[in-house]
C-alpha cells in the first residue's frame, strides 16, 4: 500500500462539457478518493495545442504530472492508479473479472469510433435522436451487451455488488462513463438494442454518482465563464 501524501498527483484536462477522454482518469481518481491537482485547459482555440505541449510531450491530454514524469492516456492512468493504491480496488480481484474488465476496458479505449463521430460527448446538451446512425447504435447495441453481460456475471454475484460492472467500481467504470453521458444527450432507446432494463439501471448510477454530478457542475461552471469572457 502506498500513501498518498507521498506523492504529488496533477491531472491535466480539457473541458468538462466536450473532454470524454479528461472525464475517464478524472472520475476514477475523485470516487476512489486519490487526491490530486486539477490543471483545466481549454480546447478548440488557437493556443491549445502550445497550452497542452507545455504539460505533455504527447500533445495529448489527460496527462497525469507525477513526480516530475508525465503519464498520458486516459486508460495509462487508470491502470498506474490501479497499481499505485491496490486498496482502492480500481480492478477486480478474482483473475478471471480483472482479465475481462481490462479487456473491456481496451475495447472502449480503441473501438466504438461510429458512436465517438456521431455522438460526440456534450455533457450539458440534449440532441435526442440525432446521432443515431446505423453505426453508432450498432456500437451501442455492443456496449449494451458488454454492461449486461458484465453485470449478470460479476455485478450481480459478486460479495458487495454496488451495482457497478464488476460489483464495485473499477477503471472499467470509468472508461465508460463518458459513453453514459452520450445516451443521455442523445437519447438512445437501449430496449430496443437489447437492454432487460439491466444498461437502464447501471447508466442511473453512473450519472447519479457524487464525482460524476460534481464533473457536470464543473462543466457548468466552465461554459458560464466562457459566456462571459
Amino acid at each position: 500500500m502506498i500513501a498518498p501524501e507521498r506523492f504529488q498527483f496533477e491531472l491535466v484536462i480539457g473541458d468538462k462539457n466536450y473532454s470524454s477522454w479528461s472525464l475517464r482518469p478524472w472520475l476514477a481518481m475523485r470516487h476512489a478518493g486519490i487526491p490530486f491537482r486539477e490543471i483545466n485547459l481549454r480546447l478548440r482555440q488557437e493556443t491549445t495545442k502550445a497550452e497542452i505541449l507545455k504539460y505533455s510531450p504527447s500533445g495529448f491530454i489527460p496527462a497525469l504530472l507525477w513526480n516530475g514524469d508525465v503519464i498520458h492516456d486516459s486508460l495509462a492512468i487508470c491502470e498506474t492508479m490501479a497499481s499505485l493504491f491496490p486498496e482502492k480496488r480500481l480492478l477486480p480481484e478474482n483473475g478471471q473479472a480483472r482479465a475481462l474488465a481490462r479487456s473491456y476496458s481496451a475495447e472502449m479505449h480503441s473501438g466504438f469510433g461510429d458512436l465517438r463521430r456521431d455522438m460526440p460527448m456534450e455533457v450539458l446538451a440534449r440532441f435526442p435522436g440525432a446521432g443515431h446512425t446505423p453505426g453508432a447504435l450498432a456500437n451501442v447495441r455492443r456496449i449494451v451487451e458488454i454492461w449486461n453481460g458484465a453485470r449478470s456475471r460479476f455485478g450481480a454475484t459478486a460479495d458487495r455488488d454496488e451495482g457497478f460492472l464488476f460489483g464495485h467500481f473499477t477503471i472499467a467504470d470509468a472508461m465508460f462513463a463518458p459513453v453514459v453521458s452520450r445516451l443521455i444527450t442523445y437519447e438512445a432507446d437501449l430496449a430496443a438494442l437489447g437492454d432487460d432494463g439491466t444498461s437502464r439501471r447501471y447508466m442511473n448510477l453512473i450519472w447519479s454518482l457524487p464525482a460524476m454530478q460534481d464533473w457536470r457542475a464543473g462543466a457548468e461552471a466552465e461554459m458560464q465563464a466562457q459566456a462571459q469572457a
